[in-house]
């Protein structure tokens, strides 16, 4: 009967230690930093996440270098963040605030609904991917998941994804290597060789370099045409 006793009371103690640490886990909120470039976009992402209890907005960032800037000083735990931005864009700044904090959490908000962009930013090292169509229902819970150490996949990316991967489907594009495609992107853009150079922090002839090679693997032998691949793939609007 003692030991009977001795067992339900060791059973009575672990569950109070488990509701212990479950209420510890409950009552620590997610601080989170939102990244755009559009003030009326973080105010109304401000106002969705403001609304959970779990995550307290601890500031905002209006573009890449602002928040390779300000992360460090605010001290999130997740980074909420555009790629589609002036400067050095979000796909530099990830790669930016990862070498300086490696187990920063990153998860991107974006506008593209491809599944190119998706695989870019995960091989840049962000830990998720959410377009902003699917915010409104999806962001909270991408932000809890990604906090968790798992990596969110927006589930109509993750289906693009896979049936790609199915079908053995292979967009040119992907034979760029990451600092090609941030070159192509901004190409495609209009930008010129030394306004890359200026936001990359890389010489003109590395540009350069980077053009030719760009050129070579996509059969493309203007920015014209590098625009027209990038609109075909769904990288940038007509």
């Amino acid at each position: 009967m003692p030991d009977k006793m001795n067992n339900i009371a060791a059973l009575s103690g672990d569950t109070t230690a488990a509701d212990t640490s479950r209420k510890a886990m409950t009552d620590k909120t997610i601080g989170v930093m939102l990244v755009d470039d559009h003030a009326v976009v973080r105010m109304g992402f401000r106002l969705l996440l403001e609304g959970s209890r779990e995550i307290k907005v601890l500031g905002e960032a209006d573009s890449g270098e602002d928040a390779v800037r300000r992360f460090a000083e605010l001290k999130p735990d997740i980074i909420v963040m555009d790629i589609s931005m002036p400067g050095i864009g979000g796909l530099e700044a990830i790669e930016r605030i990862l070498a300086k904090d490696p187990g920063i959490r990153i998860l991107v908000l974006s506008a593209h609904e491809d599944a190119m962009h998706a695989r870019r930013v995960l091989k840049a090292g962000a830990a998720g991917y959410l377009t902003k169509r699917s915010a409104a229902e999806e962001l909270i819970h991408a932000i809890g998941m990604v906090h968790q150490g798992k990596t969110y996949l927006e589930p109509g990316i993750a289906q693009q994804m896979a049936m790609q991967q199915l079908s053995g489907e292979r967009n040119p594009v992907d034979a760029l290597s990451e600092k090609e495609f941030k070159v192509f992107l901004a190409l495609a853009m209009g930008k010129s060789v030394q306004d890359i150079a200026d936001v990359m922090s890389l010489s003109p002839r590395t540009v350069g370099t980077h053009l030719y090679n760009i050129k070579q693997k996509l059969g493309a032998s203007n920015s014209a045409e590098l625009a027209i691949i990038a609109i075909r793939a769904g990288l940038i609007d007509p």
